[in-house]
């Protein structure tokens, strides 16, 4: 899909995310990460999802859909996979430090050539998994939209303590909320709205203390 009609693509799902405010360079850095997505992705299987113009709604679009709500300057995307959410986020803030881990190696090798390509110098690749990663200093949050359920998240990232969790999911998690152990508080649970997407999205934002 040439790159004309991507960024079209994109203004035009970014216009239904209010409180996204993207400036040129940011959107043409989105479209540019999108198309060498769409380019490995050929070879590496970094992704199911294999058309570009659908990347823009399942990839972009669902990852900024939770821009406004995630906050600090130090931000970890735990199994990032080809770099989702994080990417996409630190694009949106480029003051905000974004640490991408995933425990495979094309996928790191991915965005590691990512971050050469565009210049993205506040994303941080890293090969590990969570519940066995040490960190120097402490996050202000860690993101997924890859663990199975919130137990295993929570499990995973409690290591890292105290920290701010946001978990995104698609219906909203009833049962596995009520799973959760007594040292996690859950602040909130936000609907997402994903122009272009026709299904359940939710954010769940826990803190995990010390």
């Amino acid at each position: 899909m040439p790159g004309e009609s991507l960024a079209e693509a994109l203004e035009s799902g970014l216009s239904g995310l209010p409180g996204v405010d993207l400036g040129t360079a940011q959107r043409s850095l989105l479209v540019s990460y999108l198309e060498l997505l769409e380019h490995w992705n050929k070879a590496y299987n970094l992704t199911a999802v294999k058309k570009a113009e659908d990347m823009v709604i399942r990839h972009l679009l669902d990852s900024l859909s939770v821009a406004t709500h995630v906050k600090g300057l130090r931000l970890l995307d735990a199994g990032t996979g080809a770099g989702l959410p994080g990417i996409p986020l630190a694009i949106a803030e480029p003051g905000r430090d974004v640490t991408l881990l995933d425990s495979s190696g094309k996928k790191i090798r991915f965005l590691n050539h990512v971050r050469r390509q565009l210049g993205l110098e506040n994303i941080h690749p890293i090969q590990a998994r969570l519940e066995s990663f040490s960190a120097p200093e402490p996050f202000d949050g860690i993101i997924s939209r890859a663990f199975s359920d919130l137990v295993t998240f929570t499990l995973a990232a409690r290591q890292l303590a105290p920290v701010r969790l946001f978990a995104m999911k698609g219906r909203r998690p009833e049962s596995e909320l009520n799973e959760l152990p007594d040292w996690v508080q859950v602040e909130s649970v936000e609907k997402l709205a994903v122009p272009g997407l026709q299904e359940d999205r939710h954010l769940v934002i826990m803190f995990v203390s010390a």
